[in-house]
């Protein structure tokens, strides 16, 4: 008897918890879109994206020049939520290709389990050092496997990369929070998707 009275509340609290998380989600997840055309929205996600490399050439003025040097690089803005047991998030985001063909506009999404509960917004940089790495991150729906947590090791490059992490073949990211460049970058089993909406 003891275990059923603690499960229906248990239940409850966790299904409180649902709801509330897709509410938050409801409201905060695209903060591009609201009320504005798609030629605003595209404005909106191209200055966000001009912002998070000024505030990581800032942090880590390295970044600029493994950037230029790049075939491509792609910036995402993510509000994030965890309330008790579950989270998750979305964001928007643009793949720039150094090659002159217009930007690449994308949605990320991205489920996290775990006890805890707060708020977080944070940027991802992208830097293809490919353009199959590039062509695959865009047309493929390139998924984060689970929970990405890894220090970059580059033994014959030196300190150029400082503040990267290799997350696929040619790939390196940065990932911008509150309090400067993360020491380690979390993926969350986050899902990078083309925006059927925006690259019409």
């Amino acid at each position: 008897m003891k275990i059923n009275r603690l499960t229906t509340p248990i239940f409850t609290l966790v299904l409180s918890a649902f709801c509330l998380n897709n509410s938050a989600f409801a409201q905060f997840s695209n903060p591009f879109a609201s009320q504005k055309t798609v030629s605003q929205q595209r404005e909106d996600i191209l200055k966000s994206s001009n912002d998070t490399l000024k505030a990581l050439y800032q942090v880590q003025p390295k970044a600029k020049e493994v950037i230029e040097k790049s075939i491509g690089y792609a910036t995402f803005s993510n509000f994030g939520m965890k309330i008790l047991i579950a989270g998750g998030g979305t964001g928007s985001g643009v793949v720039v290709q150094k090659d002159g063909i217009k930007p690449i506009y994308m949605n990320m999404a991205e489920v996290q389990a775990g006890l805890g509960i707060g708020i977080k917004s944070f940027q991802n940089i992208f830097v293809f050092q490919t353009e199959a790495a590039l062509n695959d991150f865009v047309n493929s729906g390139w998924t984060f496997g689970g929970q990405v947590t890894a220090a970059a090791k580059y033994e014959t490059s030196g300190s150029a990369y400082q503040g990267a992490t290799t997350v696929a073949p040619s790939v390196l990211m940065y990932q911008l929070t509150d309090s400067g460049l993360a020491a380690e970058i979390t993926g969350k089993g986050t899902k990078y998707y083309k925006s059927t909406d925006l690259n019409k």
